[in-house]
């Protein structure tokens, strides 16, 4: 149960260190005594066409994007046992289809909706994991990435829903998947309805 007297808390952590990790849980379960959701949200990739770049940061971009999350998911588990909690996985469209220049983010985040699955049979009935696969999203660096508002604007428009995913859909959909039900082993698809063929979007 929450308890608002003992507020927010943020600890600062590498998730790729399981020494940081470990820390990270003892102060949660120091401050709160129980774990009740793990989101694994850390994540992302600079863009980095395979010819062109290192294989040591094709390494870290995995590490970060399906390691990481796999490290604090055994770690907290444990403590989400006791409580009967869940995991939420942050994926990507970018591990359904194609990612071009992002192959290697691409591929670990196929590798993080599969380990999902594994974990929601695994650990089943006494912790739940689902994964919210995100589609575009809008979030403060996205203009840079989309080429400016316009960018944005003709990035929205091949979008079913009218535009990209704002940071509060995400958040909205790990609230529903963190409230105690028979959901686990799911992929919640939060992409707007897809992306619609560029022959189709008049902008």
């Amino acid at each position: 149960m929450h308890d608002p007297s003992r507020g927010p808390r943020f600890v600062a952590a590498d998730v790729r260190d399981p020494a940081d990790v470990d820390r990270l849980l003892g102060a949660i379960e120091e401050a709160y005594g129980r774990l009740d959701v793990v989101v694994n949200n850390a994540g992302g990739s600079p863009y980095a066409p395979v010819a062109d770049t290192s294989s040591r940061l094709h390494a870290r971009v995995i590490e970060l994007n399906l390691t990481a999350p796999l490290l604090v998911s055994q770690r907290a588990h444990p403590l989400l046992a006791a409580s009967g909690g869940s995991v939420v996985m942050i994926g990507s469209v970018g591990g359904l289809r194609p990612s071009p220049g992002t192959s290697a983010y691409g591929a670990a985040k196929a590798g993080l909706h599969h380990l999902a699955a594994c974990l929601a049979a695994e650990w089943a009935p006494h912790v739940r994991v689902n994964t919210v696969v995100v589609g575009l999203a809008e979030t403060e660096n996205a203009a840079e990435h989309y080429g400016g508002p316009a960018g944005m604007a003709r990035t929205g428009a091949t979008i079913p829903a009218g535009r990209m995913a704002r940071p509060e859909d995400v958040a909205a959909a790990c609230l529903w998947l963190g409230v105690p039900s028979y959901v686990t082993g799911a992929q919640v698809l939060l992409h707007g309805g897809g992306e619609i063929p560029a022959w189709r979007v008049d902008v």
